[in-house]
């Protein structure tokens, strides 16, 4: 079997020895008739071989729009794209789309969230296989038919010649996410980036997908990027946490250190609205109120303030910087962080109060007697 010459990745200058991805302040904004919208506003990270960091945040943080702003998935037109990619040693971001092409499916794969829109509904699930195995191994016909049937088998497919020969409205959403992940790891990545891949799953199913990716990860020394908005989804299947909110990472740790000790006040709030099994009947849902900010006019201190119960004076005016924690390797955005003197002070002032510095209400926490009565 043989792979493809990349461009870019296989020229001189590639160091093997480097980082495997390097994400240096990149920035991704789109112009509007409204205004610039700043999708992802100078996010750094670094992912080494075989490591999974999971990228977490509601709906709009620009989660999405990070994975594909590595990968170069973005619009021809009125996207500003800036910062550093550094794939082995080069940076990628100047690639143009035929040096790109190179790297999508054989370097950098992605699974999409849903399934349905990913795969092409006139085109049977074997074709869509082999495409890329012809286009980056140069497979012949045979070869590309028995290596797709071997991947629709390894990710767990019942009789998988049969449905080498299926479109895609034959299968189920179950069945269709384990397609797209068999065409991502087609051509071998050595990084998968799973955009919210269970969003649109039953919960049985979700786990299945999930233990699937890690298995896949496992056995093919890869390394992963895991987008979702649920921490649960990454607790026990990624190194480390990027919590991401308005455009940039507002928490980043190892995940036994996040979980251990949280300190930017979103992660608390997002942990909190988690319902767990030991509740009991009836128990009130922690919820983070509000909305979140408008990108193209973010607000001029810290952009989680006017949901935030901590929210002082200094939060509204200061945007707080990206701050080193007690533990190596968190890292944090909060003038006010969670657990600390200060945090217990600001939350005493603002129940005084009943309101915070932006104006929110703020209620003491919520006590559940034996009987589970409010």
């Amino acid at each position: 079997m043989s792979r493809k010459v990349v461009s870019g990745p296989d020229a001189p200058g590639r160091d093997p020895n480097a980082p495997l991805l390097r994400v240096v302040d990149i920035k991704t904004h789109f112009k509007t008739e409204r205004g610039t919208v700043r999708a992802v506003d100078g996010v750094s990270f670094q992912l080494d071989r075989g490591r999974t960091i999971g990228i977490v945040g509601e709906s709009g943080s620009g989660k999405s729009v990070l994975s594909r702003s590595v990968m170069g998935l973005l619009p021809g037109r009125n996207v500003i794209r800036e910062g550093h990619v550094v794939y082995e040693g080069i940076d990628i971001v100047g690639f143009d789309s035929h040096q790109m092409r190179n790297i999508w499916g054989s370097e950098m794969s992605m699974v999409f969230q849903d399934p349905m829109t990913s795969l092409n509904p006139v085109k049977k699930i074997g074709r869509q296989i082999t495409e890329s195995l012809h286009e980056h191994l140069q497979m012949d016909k045979q070869e590309a038919n028995d290596t797709a049937l071997a991947l629709l088998s390894s990710v767990g497919i019942p009789e998988p010649a049969a449905r080498l020969e299926e479109y895609p409205h034959q299968l189920s959403g179950g069945m269709r996410q384990r397609v797209v992940i068999a065409i991502a790891l087609a051509c071998g990545p050595k990084i998968l980036f799973a955009d919210e891949p269970t969003t649109a799953l039953d919960v049985t199913v979700q786990a299945q997908i999930l233990n699937l990716l890690q298995q896949q990860q496992h056995e093919r020394h890869m390394a992963m990027i895991l987008v979702t908005h649920d921490l649960g989804v990454v607790a026990g299947r990624s190194h480390e946490i990027a919590v991401m909110y308005a455009g940039k990472i507002v928490e980043h740790a190892p995940t036994n250190s996040l979980f251990a000790n949280v300190r930017m006040p979103y992660t608390e709030a997002l942990l909190n609205s988690i319902p767990r099994l030991e509740y009991m009947s009836h128990t009130r849902l922690d919820i983070i109120g509000g909305r979140p900010p408008d990108l193209i006019r973010p607000p001029r201190g810290c952009s989680f303030a006017p949901r935030c119960r901590y929210a002082q004076p200094r939060c509204i005016e200061e945007e707080p910087p990206l701050m080193e924690g007690d533990q190596p390797g968190h890292t944090y955005r909060c003038w006010y962080p969670v657990g600390s003197p200060e945090n217990l002070e600001a939350y005493q002032r603002n129940i005084v109060a009943g309101r915070t510095a932006t104006g929110a209400p703020v209620e003491a926490p919520v006590t559940i007697d034996a009987g589970g009565r409010f």
